[in-house]
């Protein structure tokens, strides 16, 4: 058996960071180590091992670890200090199969604490493989239809790979993903379960490809009935990540309702006085605001659709407003809203794989290939292996 190995040695200021990216190449074997972050500028953590373990330094020196021994990491203001060790940055490497814990949490393979201009950096490095049955676990249901499990491990998957590849070719970069719904949420062992390990399974080495390439395979959890064009999102077109309708008609959010008083608007979307109405600039096929012009008694604001979500903390840009005057006197002569309400579909941008449109999919019978190819069209299903990088 013939065994590629590719060695990656990437220098960075902060910390004089060295990453080692081995990828074992073979008929059978495939390795990735991946870089995710768990937690970004905090001043000090506190970190453990499963089994016996060394922390190392930058500079080779070493220190042995007992189980359960808690070992809190200190930021310094230019270096990493923790148990008599200090440096740029510390390595817990378990023993064996040991797991390692950050705070209460318990992730596999091994911690990476950087010392960087916000604080503490805390990257697990773990194989690819063993990172996707907890992203899998926290991103559905583990009670879900084994296929709508298989369909979330290929796209997780592709996902990593796609950031693992991008990050790496960027100077400076200290890590691949992170461990928040910004990228996948992976909140370590906790959330692993016997489905979601065997959906791992299942799919080992799978990920999409398009041209031969590994796809960026963004999703989210319900589109509110048809998934969006990535150029009214994004504002540009990707050829795999087109709209088409979708199954999640059982999602909690396939409706929603939200109502916002005047006073509360006020406070969201501050600088142009009473908020007496919103005009829709400019929506995508399917509705989605791309551009809304906020009016209010003292004056008017512009903002874009994602913004305008995160301002009122809805679900989706999918959506439509409607005031409610009710018993309140005009300001100036104008009639001003005592509240608006929001009505919307879906939770999420709206792009590549719904989440619920899965499961929708998986009950009624699809295979899990089937659903990709529904949610990222023009894909193929691929080994690692061959999938151009």
């Amino acid at each position: 058996m013939v065994y590629l190995v590719f060695l990656w040695r990437s220098l960075t200021r902060a910390g004089g960071l060295s990453v080692l990216m081995t990828l074992l190449l073979s008929s059978a074997a495939w390795a990735i180590e991946l870089r995710v972050a768990i937690l970004e500028g905090v001043r000090q953590v506190t970190i453990s091992s499963s089994t016996p373990a060394q922390l190392r330094d930058d500079a080779g020196r070493a220190i042995a670890v007992s189980p359960q021994q808690s070992v809190a990491a200190v930021f310094t203001g230019s270096s990493v200090q923790a148990a008599g060790i200090q440096g740029r940055q510390l390595l817990l490497e378990p023993r064996d199969t040991g797991l390692v814990r950050v705070g209460d949490r318990w992730y596999r393979g091994r911690l990476q604490i950087l010392s960087t201009s916000r604080g503490l950096l805390v990257i697990n490095l773990v194989d690819l493989e063993d990172y996707l049955p907890s992203v899998v676990g926290k991103e559905m249901y583990p009670s879900w239809p084994q296929e709508a499990l298989k369909a979330q491990a290929v796209a997780s998957r592709s996902f990593a790979l796609f950031r693992c590849d991008r990050e790496r070719r960027r100077p400076g970069t200290l890590y691949d993903v992170g461990a928040t719904v910004t990228h996948q949420v992976y909140p370590g062992v906790s959330s692993e379960t016997a489905s979601t390990l065997a959906a791992v399974a299942a799919t080992r080495h799978q990920v999409l490809t398009y041209g031969g390439q590994v796809i960026e395979a963004v999703f989210h959890a319900a589109s509110g009935g048809h998934t969006e064009d990535s150029e009214y999102v994004w504002q540009k077109p990707v050829p795999y990540l087109r709209g088409t309708p979708d199954f999640d008609q059982v999602s909690p959010n396939f409706q929603w309702t939200v109502r916002l008083t005047a006073a509360q608007l006020r406070q969201r979307i501050p600088g142009i006085g009473t908020i007496v109405g919103f005009r829709p600039l400019q929506t995508s096929p399917q509705g989605r605001i791309i551009s809304m012009q906020v009016v209010g008694t003292a004056g008017s604001r512009t903002i874009s659709g994602n913004e305008l979500r995160r301002a009122l903390g809805l679900r989706s840009t999918l959506l439509t407003v409607a005031p409610e005057y009710g018993n309140v006197a005009s300001q100036a002569g104008q009639s001003v809203p005592v509240a608006f309400t929001i009505t919307g579909r879906g939770h999420g941008h709206g792009l590549g794989m719904s989440q619920w449109g899965a499961y929708g999919m998986a009950l009624q019978g699809y295979t899990y290939d089937q659903i990709l190819r529904h949610y990222y069209q023009g894909v193929t299903l691929s080994d690692i292996s061959n999938a151009g990088r």
